[in-house]
Order: C-alpha cells, then structure tokens, then sequence
C-alpha cells in the first residue's frame, strides 16, 4: 500500500480508506470487514452492533453543545465490486488493493480501487475516530452486500436506528445531492439441451472479445458503451446464418451490475468455409469497431484458429432459437424519464451469459425508478427468452427511493453547498440502486439525501477517484454536521 496515499489530506480520511482497502471485501464473503468493524468499533469504546444479516451499527455520541440537534445516521456499505483485467494477476480474497496516486486520481493497479464504497464508509470511521470535530449524536451505519442484491439493507430491520436524518455517502459527483433512485429486479433465463457431437471435418475457433470500457450498469448505461454479451452474440448470429457456426461453449460478463467487458466462445465450422470465415468474420468486426471507435476505442475481438475442435457443441435448432433470443433481448436504456432531465427512467443489462456441458444461463439487471416500468422491462425479457424455451425467473426485487423536494436536510445541504462553491449544487435522481428506498421501507419518516466526492468507472478496473474532489465533500461533510437542525 503506497504510502503516498495516507499522506494525502484529509489525512483522516485517506488514512482510513488504505486501512480499510488492506481488508478483502467482496459480496457475500464480508466476514473479515465485518470483525475489522467490530473491532474498530470495540477499540473506540463505543456501543457496537452487529445485526442478524450482518450489518454493523456504531453509536457515537454528540459532542457537547450539539445535544439538543436531530440525531443522524451517516451511512455506507461494505462491500466492493472486484473485478480486475485479464493480464492481472491478483486475488481478492487474500489481497488487499494496490493503490496508486495518478495526478488528482487515486486508482488501483488493474482492479476496481474499492472506492464505491470505501471512500463513503472511511468517512464515517474518520468521523467516529476524531476528538475534534462538531457533530450531533451519530448512528454510523455499515451495510453489507449491496453490489449483489442489497441483502444488507433489505434484512435492517425497524426500530435498530433512532435518528430522523439519513445521510448515505454513496453517490459519483461531488456537485450532486441525490434525492431519489431506481429500482432493481434480477432476471435469469435458464434451459438445457442435448448436445451432440461435432461432426467430421470441423474446425474449431476461438473468438474473444475484450478491451472495452465496462462500468457501472446503472450510472454509465446511457453513455453507449459497448456490451460483450451483445457484441459476441451478433458476431455468432453471423456466423450461424452464414455458414452454420455452431457454438461448443460462451463465457461472457461477471458480475450483474457491471457492464460486461469480455467475452469468450469456443466454436466450430465446417473445415470447406475455413479461408471465407476468416475474411466475412474480419469484414464483420471491422464494421463492429468502426461503430464504437469512439466510445470504445481499445475494443479488441480476435480469432484463434483452435488445435483441437471441441468435442461437442449446441444442436443447430437450439442454437437457431438462441441466437435470436440474445438478439431480441433488451440492452441498454429502456425509457428516459419524463419527469427528470436526462434521467434515465428504465435500462436492462445483460450481464452475464454461459453456455456449454447443456445449459445456458443468461443473467440481467432490470432498472427502473417506476415499479411499473420495472415489470414491463423485465417482462419483454421473459417473452424474449420463453419464446426459446428457457425458464425465466425474477429475484431480488428492490424498491427504488421515491424523490422528497422538500426535505429539511436537502435546504441546509444546499445552502451549505452553495457558500463554500458560490455554485448551486444539482439535486438529481439517479439511475443507480442506492440503499435509501429499502432503507425507508422500515423507516419511513427518515429525511434521506445521498451524496459524496467524484468517482469515475465504478465497477470497472478504470475505478479512481478525485483527490480534490475528495477534500471538498470532506469539508462539505464537517459543515453539515455543524448544523444539522435541532430536535
């Protein structure tokens, strides 16, 4: 861990976040972030809590002369996205991320940096640790799982949290307050099939599509990036119609909230089309990265002429049916919200698609800030891929945050913004899943706003973070606590 990264200031806080990036955190594997809060915690004697699903509570006390003022809850999750490039090697469950400084960028060297939502959550720990900063009674709350379903916030149950301001620390520009979100529903089309054999005088190719941008699949779904799944599906719908390719094997995407980057199919062709494969298939690609060369312009798709043909391969009828599904499947916005400017309303992204050994698997998210539009998106998926046979199944629905215009804490956080920039800050929805709607199911009369400093490529190995935006939020952040209103 450089330690030019905890010399930067706020050294509190920069402090904080290489402690807490020394400890792995993937989703669903949060054990060891978990003990590290509750010692952290423990060690600062203040009262500690670790809830039924896991998450952590830590109650500070307000600092004398604050006592009279609306108790708030400083909140963020715990878990990160991990992703990291192809040429790196490195494991997320032993190591801790290797930062470096970039000009006003703090990245890490090829894996996401942990800043979504590391920065958020040492911010709260530089606060519970401090002896000089002005804030009321505090409710330091620490989320798991949110990158994966937001097991965390969903399994908070009531009556745990007393205070009435919720200030989640978990949104990308540093001159937004968040005020409202979307939603989320997983759906996952599953079938099996019989294969056969490949037939004689076949030759096997592998195709890989890597290079592109990926990115967070609700904040960076409008800017037309490039998805894997999509891109290799309509180089295999080519090369079926054209010369009765046939699919042995896909690997494409990770994770169901991030763009998928690459993707990996093993195929075969009958050995009298190997020299025109070649030439349509480069003709093909060339067309591919000529549309995205502006917004993808490292996407990179190469054929490997295989030693060996797979052995076995996906039945052409099937292969018919699924190609076309992954065609007519959505990707991308869905609907623009006609009450927010360039608010996307609706996206999808196909996250994750396997195929081979018999079974596919096709994972997405569906986003949306309507219920409504929610379902109907989710729903032009499920016929899209019923209409091949696959069994659909929605999971882990969650409610998006319903916009309060006229939140108190919203007026103190946007006059506070506008002495220190003598700028107006933006009061947005946004189209990621933010905890604040799930947290208000159990809360309902809690004033939520979301903010933090300036993050870009969450979700991504092109994760970093503004070393001056940073201390910006951070100064906004000591003001607010100042002046949270009284009781």
């Amino acid at each position: 861990m450089s330690q030019e990264i905890r010399n930067l200031e706020p050294k509190a806080l920069w402090n904080k976040f290489a402690d807490l990036n020394a400890v792995p955190r993937p989703s669903k594997k949060e054990e060891r972030v978990i003990a590290f809060m509750l010692e952290f915690g423990k060690k600062l004697g203040l009262e500690t809590i670790k809830d039924e699903v896991g998450n952590i509570i830590i109650k500070k006390p307000a600092t004398a002369g604050m006592e009279n003022r609306k108790t708030i809850v400083l909140q963020s999750h715990l878990d990160m996205v991990h992703q990291k490039n192809n040429d790196t090697v490195f494991d997320f469950d032993k190591q801790g991320i290797d930062m470096y400084i970039d000009a006003d960028w703090v990245r890490a060297k090829g894996t996401t940096l942990g800043a979504d939502n590391g920065i958020g959550v040492a911010t709260i720990m530089a606060i519970l640790e401090a002896t000089d900063i002005e804030h009321p009674a505090i409710e330091a709350l620490f989320t798991i799982d949110e990158e994966t379903g937001m097991t965390g916030a969903l399994g908070l149950k009531g009556g745990l949290l007393e205070g009435q301001i919720l200030l989640n620390l978990d949104t990308e520009e540093d001159d937004e307050i968040d005020i409202g979100c979307a939603g989320g529903v997983d759906v996952t089309a599953t079938a099996e099939y019989d294969e056969e054999d490949t037939p004689t005088n076949s030759i096997g190719y592998q195709i890989t599509v890597k290079g592109l941008s990926g990115g967070h699949s609700g904040m960076d779904i409008h800017k037309g990036l490039g998805n894997a799944n999509k891109i290799m599906n309509r180089l295999l719908f080519n090369g079926f119609d054209d010369f009765g390719l046939q699919i042995s094997e896909i690997k494409g995407g990770s994770l169901r909230n991030a763009i998928p980057r690459e993707s990996v199919a093993q195929v075969i062709i009958s050995e009298m089309y190997d020299e025109v494969f070649e030439f349509e298939m480069s003709q093909i690609i060339q067309e591919i990265k000529d549309e995205f060369h502006t917004t993808e312009p490292n996407l990179e798709v190469v054929l490997e002429r295989l030693e060996n043909a797979p052995k076995k391969v996906m039945p052409s009828m099937a292969q018919f049916f699924f190609v076309r599904s992954m065609y007519t499947a959505h990707n991308g916005v869905y609907r623009m919200s006609a009450d927010f400017d360039d608010l996307v309303e609706t996206s999808n992204n196909i996250a994750k698609v396997t195929l081979g050994a018999g079974k596919l698997v096709v994972q997405c998210l569906t986003r949306s800030s309507v219920e409504t539009s929610k379902l109907d998106c989710a729903n032009s998926l499920r016929a899209a891929f019923e209409l091949m046979g696959c069994e659909v199944e929605f999971s882990g629905s969650y409610p998006g945050w319903t916009p309060n215009p006229n939140s108190e804490i919203l007026e103190v956080v946007k006059a506070i913004y506008e002495k220190q920039n003598q700028a107006k800050p933006n009061v947005v929805a946004c189209h990621a899943g933010l905890e604040c709607g799930i947290l208000g199911t159990n809360y309902p009369e809690m004033d939520m706003i979301s903010f933090g400093p300036t993050i870009r490529g969450a979700h991504s190995p092109q994760e970093r973070v503004s070393i001056t935006s940073v201390a910006k939020y951070w100064k906004l952040v000591l003001e607010i606590l100042k002046n949270i209103p009284n009781k």
